[in-house]
């Protein structure tokens, strides 16, 4: 994935692991851990999420180690729209979680959440549409291609959708979905988990590409990923730290063209982070290179057998960044 890999001491050597607590429950965890590798270059950030295995966590270690090691790429722009990110909370309790992006123009809200409904789906988004004008739901790959289409119908009948994220899980189910609905699709899952990023092209599946550095291996990755598709790109989070949030800013911003509101406001959902909150201003948040506040560092340092479990990590998927 990188040359010239620096050796796995040295990576362990420079090791931080942080626990950081969750406003709300998101993505099923409470707790965010990451590993933050303090590198020559800068710092970067593992996290990919406990269930990965080393083949695809690989990926993410790449990303860290490219932060950490490598030079930058150029910033064309200096400031990043960002869409508010809404979980799968209560319609009562949206304003609060929208209070965290002041000036978002635009909110991504979480949808097909396991143990509820459509109905609570459209009096979420309903609600969030109360209060932004531009509103795209995720749905993680949780519906077939019917249950998509209805809720593409009933999410659709109070107001305009921007688009549909990962509607279903497979490339094939999206292109079919594509071929019967109006509201664009946006493939999240069918272009960072899949062997052939670029399928999505090949298939029709997709009207935008959501990308995120960690899972595609860094940010040059990225970007070279994104010159070979012919769709708008949207580059999200995926649930970083501060850290991981300025490299997803970096890629945003090194793009040749943004279209869209980027997913990269999620930073509002950690009660304490690594380095103080970058707070929307208009709508959009800066980008500058993230150094985690020492003092932080130690308050939110993960227990001991969790340091030592991504350490076990770390050396798993460290032999397999060179492949």
């Amino acid at each position: 994935m990188i040359d010239c890999v620096p050796a796995l001491d040295d990576v362990l050597d420079r090791l931080h692991v942080v626990a950081l607590p969750m406003r709300v429950r998101f993505r099923g965890i409470t707790v965010r851990e990451v590993a933050l590798i303090d590198g020559p270059a800068g710092w970067g950030e593992f996290g990919a999420f406990p269930e990965y295995e080393p083949p695809e966590a690989s990926a993410w270690l790449a990303a860290a180690i490219e932060a950490a090691y490598r030079p930058a790429p150029v910033a064309r722009r200096d400031r990043i729209p960002i869409n508010a990110t809404v979980p799968a909370v209560e319609p009562d309790q949206v304003p609060a979680v929208l209070a965290r992006f002041p000036g978002a123009g635009t909110a991504k809200v979480k949808v097909a959440e396991p143990g509820q409904t459509l109905a609570d789906d459209v009096a979420r988004v309903n609600a969030v549409r109360e209060h932004v004008p531009v509103v795209r739901v995720d749905a993680n790959g949780g519906w077939s291609v019917p249950e998509a289409i209805s809720a593409a119908e009933a999410l659709t009948a109070d107001g305009a959708l921007e688009y549909l994220e990962q509607p279903c899980a497979t490339v094939e189910e999206l292109a079919e979905l594509r071929a019967q609905v109006k509201v664009p699709i946006a493939a999240d899952e069918s272009i960072r988990k899949a062997d052939d990023p670029l399928r999505v092209v090949a298939l029709g599946a997709a009207d935008v590409a959501v990308l995120k550095v960690a899972p595609l291996g860094g940010v040059a990755r990225m970007l070279d990923i994104a010159a070979q598709i012919d769709m708008p790109i949207v580059v999200s989070s995926a649930l970083d730290s501060a850290v991981g949030i300025g490299r997803g800013l970096l890629a945003a911003a090194a793009l040749p063209e943004l279209r869209h509101a980027c997913g990269l406001g999620t930073g509002g959902l950690f009660v304490e982070d690594v380095a103080e909150p970058r707070v929307p201003v208009d709508g959009c948040l800066t980008v500058s290179a993230v150094v985690p506040d020492p003092a932080r560092l130690s308050t939110l340092a993960a227990p001991a057998p969790r340091r030592q479990w991504w350490i076990e990590r770390v050396r798993a998927c460290h032999p397999l960044i060179c492949a």
